[in-house]
């Protein structure tokens, strides 16, 4: 069928299966550089709603806003769960097909049937004393995200007063690694380890398998110590939430937390400070009138971190855009193709200091993440931090040549090369209250962290730039 869909309307409906398609790969050479532009194309040749080829497997992308909401929001028309996947069933997904582990972890981002919605409940109630400003706990990981910033922009400093840093390495990918294992109640930096396993599993190098196991041991280890002697953090909270929980499946939900928090808050970061280094100088000033949860709506906008959800099924023969979807039919929903959609884009204004809430960033509908507000409350203090303790910050790159990286899901920088002046006497935290707890509590001693494998690698970035 050839026709342009500019408008993204329908002039008729194409009742052509997905398998009798020959969608075009979409992960190709152009995506990884240029993913608007291949988004558009497709918009241009579809409609709000395009098959594609994922690595040999065809799905439906969606393409439009307004479609993107309408699948997010429909859990009963458009669940998730791989049961329901109609070619995974029927032995046409090929055992060696590269996106097949990252699936079939099942956890709660994956998770459909019956099982779902007491695990969803179990994590809003585990996540709820870290997420409400009320709580103290909520306060003590507020002033630990402080501490560990002060403890990574210290050592970049070693490099000297002024110098040239990857923000990307050293600040914005380790940053929310450590709260991850905060949050996870790793005792001192003996979770060090298992970050640098997690970093590997995120760049799925050569070593990504092996690191992956090492990794759910690791946690599966963690899981077993929490249900022995619970403590105040968050794993112990989901297995009191919900005592059926195996070992096993804990420490896969401990490994989505680690691994969804960790990529997609430390590509917040440095998204968003591309944004005020590169921006207009308002954008700076409104990040000094205390609203940078502004100017990170107005990244993830732009630029958001979670590319494409995880697949949902269609539930039964549905329209979408100008196809029908057939039960059981793959559907990935791409939240960046969706904010570029000129039925919504061209409604919201550039200019303003007050952004839209409507982004997709966090999904939409029941669905939705539930560590949304965890997420982006360590991204804004672990900026907050960086321009409190900097002085000046340059690109050391013009903003359109930074190097990206691109996988089905994510997409972020490789790196973030900057220019910087750190201020002559960093701030300190009050002399008691929760800041003053968690660096004595919390933080490990020098030498413990000297000695982990995460505090190594960063010490030799340092001396590697000098």
């Amino acid at each position: 069928m050839e026709s342009q869909w500019g408008d993204g309307g329908s002039v008729g409906l194409d009742d052509t299966r997905l398998e009798e398609l020959s969608p075009q790969p979409l992960l190709t050479r152009d995506y990884e550089t240029r993913p608007a532009l291949v988004y558009e194309r497709l918009r241009q040749q579809h409609g709000p709603v395009a098959p594609v080829d994922l690595l040999g497997v065809p799905a439906w992308l969606v393409l439009g806003y307004r479609e993107a909401l309408q699948v997010l929001q429909d859990n009963d028309g458009f669940p998730k769960g791989l049961e329901n996947w109609r070619a995974r069933s029927e032995g046409r997904v090929p055992a060696d097909w590269p996106l097949g582990p990252s699936l079939e972890v099942n956890h709660i981002l994956i998770q459909g049937g019956p099982g779902y919605r007491p695990l969803r409940t179990a994590w809003d109630v585990a996540l709820k004393p870290f997420q409400d400003p009320r709580h103290p706990q909520a306060k003590r990981l507020k002033a630990a995200v402080t501490a560990y910033a002060d403890e990574l922009i210290t050592l970049v400093g070693q490099g000297g007063k002024t110098g040239v840093a990857d923000l990307s390495a050293q600040f914005s990918r380790p940053l929310p690694l450590m709260v991850a294992s905060h949050l996870l109640g790793f005792p001192g930096s003996q979770g060090d380890d298992a970050l640098m396993d997690m970093w590997r599993v995120l760049d799925a190098g050569p070593d990504a398998e092996a690191a992956l196991e090492r990794l759910l041991a690791t946690l599966a280890q963690l899981a077993a110590t929490k249900l022995e002697k619970p403590g105040d953090d968050f794993p112990s909270y989901l297995l009191a939430a919900h005592p059926d929980l195996s070992l096993d499946h804990l420490a896969r939900e401990l490994f989505m937390l680690l691994g969804m928090t960790s990529d997609h808050v430390g590509i917040l970061i440095s998204n968003t400070v591309v944004e005020v280094i590169s921006g207009e100088g308002s954008v700076r000033a409104s990040l000094s009138a205390g609203m940078v949860r502004e100017t990170m709506n107005r990244v993830v906008m732009r630029k958001p971190p979670l590319v494409n959800f995880v697949p949902r099924f269609a539930a039964q023969d549905t329209p979408l855009g100008n196809y029908t979807i057939r039960a059981g039919d793959p559907v990935w929903v791409s939240s960046a193709a969706a904010h570029a959609d000129p039925l919504f884009a061209d409604h919201v204004a550039s200019g303003t200091t007050i952004s839209t809430r409507a982004h997709l960033s966090w999904g939409a509908g029941p669905r939705q993440c539930p560590a949304r507000e965890l997420a982006s409350a360590v991204a804004a203090a672990g900026v907050g931090r960086l321009f409190e303790r900097f002085d000046h910050l340059d690109l050391a790159l013009p903003a359109d040549q930074l190097p990206w990286r691109s996988s089905p899901f994510m997409r972020g920088l490789r790196s973030l090369p900057v220019r910087y002046e750190l201020s002559a006497a960093p701030a300190r935290p009050p002399a008691d209250g929760p800041a003053a707890e968690v660096a004595e509590e919390v933080l490990p001693d020098p030498s413990a962290r000297q000695r982990s494998s995460l505090w190594r690698y960063l010490t030799g970035l340092i001396r590697g730039g000098r």
